[in-house]
């Protein structure tokens, strides 16, 4: 696959070049996309804009291998698209970091997976973590994510047991559920730090925080952290 090479971000008389992350949320459903939007928003400055878009095709919530086939399929397809528009990094805002290195070899700036991201983000705080994600067929996926990132023996993953569509609606029992496995983690794995491990959870990590009494790493903010530092810009 040839690289794709990116556009220059336009300078602005006496203001400097504006720089540009561009954030793709791999499924189509507007509630991820908006939290995802939210999340963004505390990266902005006058001098960095923080675009944030999902395909136009594709699953609503990436839960089986064919979704997330097809989601990677579109999200390739997005950034081949707006490539020359000259962003100066992108993020992946799928915790599985599905097509996170065919980007990688498409563009010449800097691709940032939520995963990857987040896990340093979180081992940074504490080796023994826990991973919260939604479904229960995440997990195994997640764990092979855990060992490719070292993620060492002390860090542990659970789910709660809950939708994708279901985390972005903010529906109560869903809530519940989740601030529930966040305790199990807690108290039966000695966690000290619980990392949010989907897009749909996204914005939940201070009430969870607040909950529990310990750090909470929402994996979509630290991405888009990460692709900011990336960038050269200090985090607002």
């Amino acid at each position: 696959m040839s690289a794709v090479p990116s556009g220059q971000a336009p300078d602005r008389p006496g203001l400097g070049p504006l720089l540009r992350v561009l954030v793709v949320n791999p499924n189509t459903n507007p509630a991820v996309t908006q939290r995802v939007r939210a999340a963004a928003a505390d990266f902005e400055s006058p001098s960095l804009r923080v675009d944030v878009v999902n395909p136009q095709h594709g699953p609503f919530s990436i839960e089986t291998a064919a979704e997330r086939e097809q989601a990677e399929r579109e999200a390739i397809a997005l950034i081949t698209q707006r490539a020359p528009q000259g962003h100066d990094a992108y993020v992946l805002a799928c915790f599985d970091d599905l097509a996170l290195q065919a980007v990688r070899a498409l563009v010449k700036v800097p691709v940032v997976g939520t995963c990857e991201a987040a896990m340093a983000a979180a081992q940074a705080l504490s080796p023994r973590f826990a991973i919260v994600t939604t479904f229960d067929s995440a997990v195994p996926g997640i764990q092979v994510l855990m060992q490719r990132y070292g993620a060492g023996p002390l860090a542990t993953v659970r789910a709660a047991g809950i939708g994708v569509a279901a985390a972005a609606s903010g529906e109560a029992e869903a809530v519940r559920r989740l601030l529930a496995c966040a305790r199990a983690a807690v108290v039966e794995d000695g966690a000290e730090v619980i990392l949010l491990a989907s897009g749909g959870l996204t914005g939940l990590g201070p009430m969870l925080s607040a909950a529990l009494g310990l750090p909470v790493v929402d994996g979509v903010a630290a991405a888009i952290g990460a692709a900011v530092a990336r960038v050269g810009r200090p985090i607002p």
